[in-house]
Order: C-alpha cells, then structure tokens, then sequence
C-alpha cells in the first residue's frame, strides 16, 4: 500500500471496501459492539456480504438500514432492475407470477410523495382501505434517509438527502395538515433546542474558507467574523470583513470588488432601466455574466459564488439567471438596483414558484436526520406497530420495526427491495376496474404481481413512461423532459471534534477543491437523539459535492454529473473524503487514519427535481407557472393511473412533492366517486 494510503487510513477496515469494487454496505467493524447493544440485534458483520446476500431480507428482526455504512442512496441492488429495463427497453412479464393480492391502491416509490399519498388517501378512505407501497430501495424515505452511527453509546444521526423544512410558515395547507396529523410541532421542536442553536457560537466557532494549493499556490485557511459582526461593524455581509479579505490570497482590485459588491451601499449597475425591464435583463443573464460584465467584477471574486444556486438546482453561478441570485439567494451585487419583489411573490420559493404556497416566510427547520424524522412520522401513521413510541420526539431513538412494514391484514404496507416494471390497466383503457402492477424483488429475478383499483405512480418522471408503455405519445415526452440533478451528501462520523475547536470554526468552504466543503453537522436534538455537546463527543461532519459542468449546457451538466457519479468506486470517493479533511482541518490534529469511524456515501444520480430557468426555458414557465409547462401535461392522469412526485411540480421542495401527493389522490377519489371520469382522465 502507498505509504501516503496508509496515512490517510486506507486501510482501515470500517467501510470494508474490499467487497464489490468499494460498494459494500456493511457495518464498519469499528461500530459492532455498540450496534449490537443498541439494536439488540443486527446484520451478521463477521461477513462482507450485504443485506440480502445475508439472507436478512425485510421480515428479519436484524434488518435496519438506517446503520449501513458504505455506498447509500442509490445503493447496489436498488437500480440494475431499471437499468437493465432501461437497456432492453421493456420487461418480460411472461413468467410473471400473480400473488393474489388486491388493494385499494398501489403507490409506486415510499420516497416522501409517495408516502403523503398513502397518507392523503387513508386519511379519505379510512383505515379499513388496503394500501401497498412498492419503492427500489433497502429502508423508506426516498431521498429523505437516515444515516445513523453509534459510537462509545452515542448515538448519531444524520440526513442522508432531504435536509430540511423549509420556510414552514409557507408550506401550502394539504402539507400543513399533513404535518400536523403525523405530531410535527415545530414551535416545541425550536423552543426545546433554544440552547444549541447558541452551541457553536459560544465555543467561538465561526465559519472559514480554505484557499487551495492548485489554485491559489498554497493551502490557505483562513477563519472569518460571524457574518453578523461583519455587517454591523462594516455595512456588508457574508463575513467579509476588511480584516478577513486581507489575509486572503486575493488580488488587491478582487479585495476592493469582494468589499464593493458585499457592502449594503452600491451603485446602481443597470441605472437608466425601469425595475419590470431591470427583472427582465436579469432573468435572461447567468450570475456569473452579471458580476463579470455588468458589476465588472475581477474574475477572482467568482470563486466565492461560484456556487451560488447548487443547493436548489444542482447547477452553479454560471447556469442560474442573475434574477434568481438577486431575489432567490440574496447573493451580492445586487443592493444598488432597488428591484421590488417580484408578482406573487413567485421567487420566494426558489425554485419552482409558489406551487401553493400561502404566505411569505423565513427560516428554516433541520431534525437531526432531516425530513427522515417526517418520513419516520408517516410510517408512525400509516403503520403504528412499526414505529416504537407516541410523539414526535420518540421518534429521534426509535428503531423501525421493518418486519411490521409488510404484514398482512393491515391498512398500509410497505414493500422495499421492490422495483416496479410495469403497471398496465386491467382489459381495456376506459373500461378496466383496476390496474396489474408488476414487479422485481432485488436479487430474486421474480416478476411478481398485484391488483388495484388504482395507482399512484410517486417515482421520477423519465422512468414512468417505459413503466407504463400505454401512455399518449405526448404524454412520454413531456415525462421524459427533465433531467433530475445528480448530487453527494457525504457523512462521516469522528471520534472527536476538537481539531475544530482548536482551528475555531465549525466548517469550512472550499469552492474548487472536489467536496465543496466540510462542516458540523447542524446543533439540534430531538428527545433522547442528543447532539454531542463538547468537542469531546463523538459527531458527524458532513461533506457534499454536485457534479456539474460549468460552461455546458444546463441538462448535459446534469447528464455528465450523473455519469460520474455512477462510475465513482467508494475507494476513491473515501480517499478524497480523508485528503480533503487533513488538508483542511489536519492544522488542528485531526488524524484521518485515527479519527474516523464511520464513512455513508449518499449518492443520488437522479437527485433534484429538474426546476425551470429562464436562461434555458420560456420566461413564462418560470415566472407565470403557465400550463405550457411540460411538468403540466407529464402529470396528467392517466386512466385509473395517477402521477405525483417533485418532478410533477418542477421543484424539488418537500411540500412541493407532498402537494403533488395530494392532487393525485383527489384525482382517484374523484374516479372513486364517479367511475366514468376514467374515460376522459387522460389527456
């Protein structure tokens, strides 16, 4: 081994990287003892085998994959069924094997549209109705997954994808109510963690950039002011005070611009033009062009924003509309224009539009695993025996009961190693009383099959029309428009955080290096799901990465991302993940080969939603949610078929995909109601 390997700690044997190329998903060796303890029972971790291969299928007490290290997300086993449908074009069904089963509805993805759905629907119907939920993956949730480690008794959790609520106040009423049947109280929530959310600031810790050495000539860490002592002492945000800007590398003319365009006191750039023609020329100009060219930024400024957008469109600076920037983000360089809010105030849901949203808001509400403390709480709802506990705050410790998911003569069941390869009416479009939903347990090469009276499809739209081939033509091409955004959200827990302590931050931004950055992970709890409170405690940090293209088109952007992310072994995702963490934070003792106990790669090749921008859409798509919209006409009812996900909303938002739930259930209660609205459903 390279002597440069082994100090980074390449051959550790926690992430067992030996199995499959650097995919295994196994427990690390480093967490048996405490894994066993706080389950009271597992996966057999002596084996480098996964899951399945273990024999320890849904219906085991030892299955939980919630504590499965390793490559997550769209892990092994929960894609090669699509892509080799993908590849031959269709599934055969001849040998398919009919189970006799006959539900109410079938929704196809447990990700948190297709649980809403199952959610709207019972709510309607009652509990006597029979739902089945099918989804590819090993646990539930969709994007919204729980990564948890235990280490010396402390237990760890953290998101895998979906982050947080966003804007609660904002959310439209379906998902309002929805949060509130499932025990979500956010004001408790925020008074219990009034005391974290000081944690970091009173240890002192502040954020930090990190100048690399290939572009900057050195590795260069450098600590900032909180943003907010930046803006009151010196009238800009965004911690760039003058102190901070001078002992960065940067070009004297790149300091003065960073000052200018961060300062609340700048000229005017598009003086002359009204506002409605200064949104105008905004919305059809990227980011970067209006900082290069209109605020004449030097081009060293960019390396600060270059960014900017990702979080929502999985593109940068170079690929959003500067009107996004301006009145989506805030970002800097706009103080000077005076733009009013926009009609409706459509961009105060960045991306998307208000997709029914009631009210402006701010802020925003993170649980300690993210939005898989909402999915958590559906389940809860749908199937109580599942998960242990009454309220909100059990949830944070409790452990799943997988095996109740999937038991007979309950309302809902969920069935996950399950990709579905076809859903087709049952005899004649417009005359049939149900719907055959066919599909592939992983591993087993098994075409099995269920009945409904109606489906729900809440999976992403490109897959949607090889899954029901009888679609309008017109309809498989609108389904087939977006490109989701490709995305890595990387956690890794450590034994300790003092390296942090030690350097004074809590994070670090690292625009051009191969993860764009690492912080703590968020301070909150939930009940006995404690955050670690001194920088002795064992914590999470977190690492993410979008793979984009800058310069390329918008979707061959998303098209290569997603290319890298397939082909990337977790071998050389953890070697960048211990190169990145001793180089930026090694100053304060962090000890990649000592210090790491746990790695999970969450990576999301079809991760967001594709969202509209007017640098590559029709200005109305955007900004008037006209019905031209392809996401209009993809989600169009089909039959006895329906459609909701994000995709169906164009905004990866979490009440944008619970709102689309919604509207698709109203379509087969509607049906329920009036059964001849089946002939003219589908457009």
């Amino acid at each position: 081994m390279d002597p440069n390997d082994r100090n980074l700690g390449m051959d550790s044997n926690i992430t067992r990287r030996d199995f499959l190329n650097g995919v295994a998903v196994t427990i690390g060796a480093g967490l048996i003892p405490e894994i066993a303890s706080a389950q009271n029972a597992g996966p057999d971790t002596s084996t480098q085998e996964p899951l399945l291969a273990q024999g320890i299928t849904q219906d085991n007490p030892q299955y939980y994959p919630p504590l499965l290290t390793g490559m997550r997300g769209s892990h092994p086993g929960s894609f090669e069924v699509a892509h080799q449908m993908r590849d031959d074009g269709k599934w055969d069904l001849s040998s398919a094997e009919d189970t006799g089963e006959n539900y109410d509805l079938v929704v196809v993805g447990a990700g948190m549209s297709g649980l809403a759905a199952a959610y709207f629907f019972v709510n309607n119907v009652g509990r006597d109705s029979r739902v089945l939920i099918l989804d590819n993956h090993d646990d539930f949730g969709g994007h919204a997954k729980r990564n948890e480690f235990v280490y010396n008794g402390h237990t760890m959790a953290l998101n895998g994808g979906t982050d947080n609520i966003e804007s609660p106040e904002r959310y439209n009423k379906p998902s309002q109510q929805l949060l509130n049947a499932i025990g979500i109280n956010l004001d408790r929530f925020v008074a219990a963690n009034a005391k974290n959310r000081d944690l970091y600031n009173s240890l002192g810790l502040g954020g930090s950039y990190f100048f690399d050495k290939e572009t900057w000539g050195a590795d260069t860490l450098v600590k900032q002011v909180s943003p907010a002592a930046s803006a009151a002492t010196e009238g800009r945000g965004g911690g760039m005070s003058p102190d901070f800007l001078e002992r960065t590398p940067l070009s004297d003319q790149a300091k003065k611009d960073m000052a200018r365009i961060y300062s609340r006191h700048q000229p005017d750039y598009l003086a002359g033009l009204t506002a409605s023609e200064k949104q105008e020329k905004l919305a059809k100009m990227s980011y970067t062009d209006y900082l290069l060219k209109v605020a004449k930024v030097d081009p060293q400024c960019l390396w600060f924003v270059q960014h900017t957008g990702e979080g929502n469109f999985c593109i940068g600076a170079d690929a959003i509309p500067a009107l996004f920037a301006a009145q989506g983000f805030g970002s800097p360089g706009f103080s000077g224009l005076n733009l009013p809010p926009l009609p409706n105030g459509l961009l105060e849901d960045m991306p998307g539009g208000m997709h029914g949203r009631q009210n402006p808001g701010s802020g925003s509400i993170h649980f300690p695993d993210g939005n898989a403390t909402i999915a958590r709480l559906l389940i809860r709802w749908l199937i109580p025996d599942a998960v242990p506990g009454t309220t909100m705050e059990s949830v944070g410790m409790a452990k799943i009961n997988y095996p109740y998911l999937d038991r007979k003569d309950q309302t809902a069941r969920v069935r996950l190693n399950s990709t579905v390869v076809n859903v087709r009416h049952d005899g004649s479009y417009g005359k049939a009383n149900g719907v055959v939903v066919s599909y592939v347990r992983t591993g087993s090469g098994k075409t099995s099959q269920v009945k409904a009276k109606a489906c729900v499809l809440a999976c992403w739209n490109m897959f949607i029309p090889m899954m029901v081939p009888e679609l309008p033509g017109t309809q498989k091409e609108a389904l087939k428009y977006g490109v989701k955004g490709p995305l890595v959200h990387t956690n890794v827990a450590i034994k300790n955080w003092k390296s942090f302590q030690k350097l004074g931050i809590r994070g670090v931004t690292a625009p051009t290096m191969y993860w764009r950055g690492v912080t703590l992970s968020q301070a909150v709890s939930l009940g006995d799901l404690q955050h670690p409170q001194t920088p002795d405690d064992p914590i999470v940090i977190n690492l993410s990465r979008i793979p984009n293209s800058p310069g390329k088109p918008r979707k061959e952007q998303h098209e290569l991302g997603r290319l890298e992310v397939y082909t990337t072994t977790f071998e050389s995702y953890e070697r960048k993940i211990r190169e990145m963490l001793v180089r930026t934070i090694g100053a304060g003792g962090f000890d990649p080969a000592q210090d790491i106990v746990g790695i999970m790669i969450n990576r999301w090749p079809h991760g967001y939603a594709y969202t509209y921008n007017s640098l590559f859409e029709p200005m109305d798509w955007v900004y008037t949610q006209t019905d031209a919209r392809p996401c209009v006409a993809a989600r169009k009812p089909f039959g006895l078929i329906s459609i909701a996900n994000s995709d169906a909303a164009a905004s990866p938002h979490t009440d944008a995909a619970m709102l689309e739930a919604h509207r698709a259930v109203q379509e087969v209660l509607e049906r329920r109601a009036w059964p001849s609205l089946t002939q003219t459903s589908a457009g």
